[in-house]
């Protein structure tokens, strides 16, 4: 796919620079196409520390550079979107899809891992809402903030939880939500199942993050956010 090289090392040079760009030439049209992208961007930029999820199988990876313990000082631009997530870490290794005790021996290769994921647009224009485009872009994903994964989960699912978010005196959520699509586990079971080698595929220490419970917010003043989720733990980061 040659005809994406120019926009690939657009984003490449956007990631290093921390500027947005517009890339002339061809875009990426296809989830194909976008995957591909993804990986050229991958290729250029180093190890991957996980991968964001949601409702459908479209996958992103998460630059390992971006991937800091709770708590962490984030440099900000002119704005940063906060989400607060369900995220599991990779234990062992994963089982194969399809099986037989599939379901069981996954329950065994991850605990569950509070998260809050950092998101901003390498692009500028009319590509950074493209849905094709923000997926070849990383699904827009700038960083993810690892809270401490539940170390005696029981493994129950994640579904309604209840749950709080705060920047500052800005409350962003407070109460019960939904995991998006209604199950992280079965967030963890899709991707699984779909992502084959995409980036490296899913590897023994990485976290693979399930969607935001409340909608994304973008925030443009420096501060601390804080995120609880009610059985699972708490998480910060201070943008600054």
């Amino acid at each position: 796919m040659t005809h994406l090289d120019a926009f690939a090392d657009a984003l490449i040079d956007a990631h290093r620079t921390g500027t947005r760009v517009a890339p002339d030439g061809g875009a990426p049209s296809t989830v194909a196409e976008a995957y591909h992208v993804q990986r050229r961007v991958i290729a250029a930029l180093g190890p991957v520390a996980g991968f964001k999820t949601a409702l459908k199988p479209d996958a992103a990876p998460i630059r390992a550079q971006h991937a800091l313990p709770s708590g962490a000082r984030v440099a900000m631009g002119d704005r940063m979107g906060i989400e607060l997530e369900v995220g599991w870490k990779i234990i062992a290794p994963l089982p194969a899809p399809g099986a037989a005790d599939f379901d069981e021996a996954l329950v065994r290769c991850v605990l569950p891992v509070p998260v809050i994921e950092l998101v901003d647009t390498r692009l500028s224009g009319p590509m950074a809402e493209g849905p094709i485009t923000k997926l070849a872009d990383f699904q827009i994903n700038h960083g993810l903030i690892i809270g401490t994964p539940l170390a005696d989960w029981d493994g129950r699912d994640f579904g309604v939880v209840t749950a709080r978010m705060q920047k500052g005196a800005q409350v962003i959520l407070d109460g019960q939500t939904t995991v998006p699509g209604g199950s992280a586990l079965g967030t963890l079971r899709a991707l699984v199942s779909e992502i084959g080698d995409h980036c490296g595929g899913l590897q023994v220490g990485q976290i693979v993050i399930t969607g935001t419970l409340h909608p994304l917010t973008y925030v443009s003043e420096p501060g601390e956010v804080t995120g609880q989720i009610d059985g699972l733990g708490e998480v910060s980061v201070t943008l600054g």
